[in-house]
């Protein structure tokens, strides 16, 4: 799958996968920056991606930067939707730092990944009723 990509700042890498079957990419911070305790910041990437026709851009947190960095993805993913991809639409990671310690990023590192998937288009059929049994709220299943 061939993707659109445009690079802000030269000096940035494009975003890669780590290993052979890696689901996703990285995607890393452009900028040096310090998230003070229990704030939210968003931090540039240096990046312009257009997803492919039909597909939008998942990004979420890497497995290990709650642990590592003690920050997270502020709305646990984004989306970036297709036409999100104008001169002006540099992709930016939303991270939340949840600890009592301010946390410092640098150039170049590697805070969330992304994945393409598929975005198909529904079409609502309004029904006067659904099925006839209710399942069960949050927890219902153990």
């Amino acid at each position: 799958m061939k993707v659109k990509i445009k690079r802000l700042d030269p000096s940035v890498e494009l975003p890669r996968y780590q290993t052979e079957e890696s689901a996703a990419f990285d995607l890393a911070s452009s900028e040096d920056a310090v998230i003070a305790p229990k704030e939210i910041k968003l931090l540039h990437t240096g990046l312009i991606i257009e997803a492919p026709k039909e597909h939008f851009l998942v990004i979420a947190a890497r497995s290990s930067l709650p642990k590592k960095k003690g920050l997270t993805v502020a709305q646990g993913i984004g989306i970036v939707d297709r036409d999100y991809s104008g001169p002006e639409d540099e992709i930016r990671l939303q991270v939340f730092n949840f600890t009592d310690q301010s946390v410092e990023v640098k150039k170049g590192e590697r805070l969330a990944q992304g994945i393409f998937l598929k975005a198909d288009k529904v079409q609502w059929e309004e029904v006067k009723e659904m099925r006839p049994k209710s399942r069960g709220g949050f927890g219902s299943t153990g």
